[in-house]
């Protein structure tokens, strides 16, 4: 008996963060929009295609973008926003898709593999994305194809708010005639490398043999001519599978000491921060549990903007343990839980300086993976000296 059809839809709203101010305001709709940080040491989280078609694009020291598109319209981002929009696209892809992953805050994969016995998944992809659109009134593009690979580039090629469909048995045909700097993990040293070889487009690869490329590339080489023939098996991963991560403590004697549960809040939403960055994920939503010692539970939980930062999550935390404490009452047990969870995107906080901020943390987790999770705490939670 064969295998089902594969059928794998990329979904992305088009420049997401720029279409949500520009719903807010309607008065920034065709003009040339960055959103990022402050002039001076900020970075372009995005902008819209008026900006880029001067040269503008993420991750570029805002600095610069403002000298290449100096009468671009400056915005900081309406933080809580993202995040409310990116859940109501999530809610409406959850209530129609049989399995799909969340990749970051404004992508999409929905996995359709044998379900054209029953629908046309094509169309099926078309009304969804117009039941995004006329709901939500963003745009977003999508591709549809074998595989997640293909999918996302199909994507790419058909935006700004478009959709295109990789029929199967087409894949090397549409691949061909692409730059090679389309595949991910193509980036500019690597681009010119394979220039080098003669390796200008994708149909260029597969007139080496795969042990020709080894021979040159080494192990990326074979994976890179596996790309060329449009192979690719990863597989979407069910959205609903990373429900969340907790941490809770049961403490030997019952407290109802403030400093010390704060302390220990402080503690523990610093643990579940670093495994969230360690897992490569980002949190819409923590939530604080108390029990109290006639065993009596409660909790609370609030949506917040998609962060990986400890200096976001604490606060919120705080603040929910200050709304749910009884207070004067004694704590059998504390805990904390981050939930809504999806892949690591660093546009998911606008501070000024998003990659620095990365590269903080990072610092800070590989001290913590070197030298143990204790090697570094807030000061709130190191213990003092008797």
């Amino acid at each position: 008996m064969s295998s089902p059809q594969r059928y794998i839809a990329h979904l992305d709203l088009d420049s997401f963060f720029v279409s949500v101010e520009v719903l807010n305001n309607p008065s920034l709709k065709g003009k040339a929009i960055i959103v990022g940080g402050s002039k001076d040491r900020g970075v372009v989280s995005t902008c819209s295609y008026e900006a880029r078609a001067y040269g503008v694009h993420s991750a570029m020291p805002m600095k610069k973008a403002m000298e290449l598109c100096p009468h671009a319209v400056l915005v900081q981002g309406t933080r809580g926003e993202y995040s409310r929009y990116s859940r109501w696209v999530t809610d409406i892809i959850a209530a129609k898709a049989p399995l799909f992953e969340k990749a970051s805050i404004d992508e999409f994969f929905i996995d359709l593999t044998g379900m054209d016995k029953y629908f046309d998944p094509y169309k099926w992809t078309i009304a969804l994305r117009e039941e995004i659109i006329e709901k939500t009134q963003l745009p977003i593009s999508f591709g549809l194809a074998t595989n997640k690979m293909i999918a996302k580039i199909a994507t790419d090629m058909a935006k700004p708010n478009g959709y295109l469909f990789v029929q199967p048995g087409y894949e090397q045909a549409f691949l061909a005639p692409l730059p090679v700097s389309k595949f991910s993990g193509v980036g500019e040293q690597t681009n010119k490398s394979l220039k080098a070889m003669g390796l200008h487009l994708i149909g260029d690869i597969l007139k080496f043999t795969p042990l020709e490329l080894e021979k040159k590339l080494g192990k990326w080489g074979f994976e890179l001519y596996k790309k060329a023939q449009g192979i690719n098996v990863s597989e979407v991963h069910n959205y609903h599978e990373a429900k969340s991560i907790s941490t809770e403590n049961t403490f030997h004697e019952n407290t109802s000491d403030n400093t010390f549960l704060l302390k220990e809040l402080v503690r523990m939403t610093e643990k579940i921060a670093f495994e969230l960055r360690q897992d490569e994920k980002l949190c819409g939503c923590i939530a604080v549990k108390i029990r109290y010692p006639n065993f009596d539970t409660t909790s609370k939980q609030t949506t917040i903007q998609y962060t990986f930062s400890d200096d976001e999550l604490i606060p919120a935390a705080i603040k929910l343990f200050n709304e749910l404490y009884k207070k004067g009452m004694p704590i059998r047990l504390l805990g904390v839980r981050l939930t809504e969870l999806t892949s690591h995107a660093l546009q998911g906080s606008l501070f000024d300086n998003p990659q620095k901020k990365k590269d903080l943390y990072k610092a800070i987790d590989d001290v913590k993976n070197k030298y143990g999770r204790g090697a570094l705490q807030k000061a709130r939670t190191v213990k003092k000296n008797e």
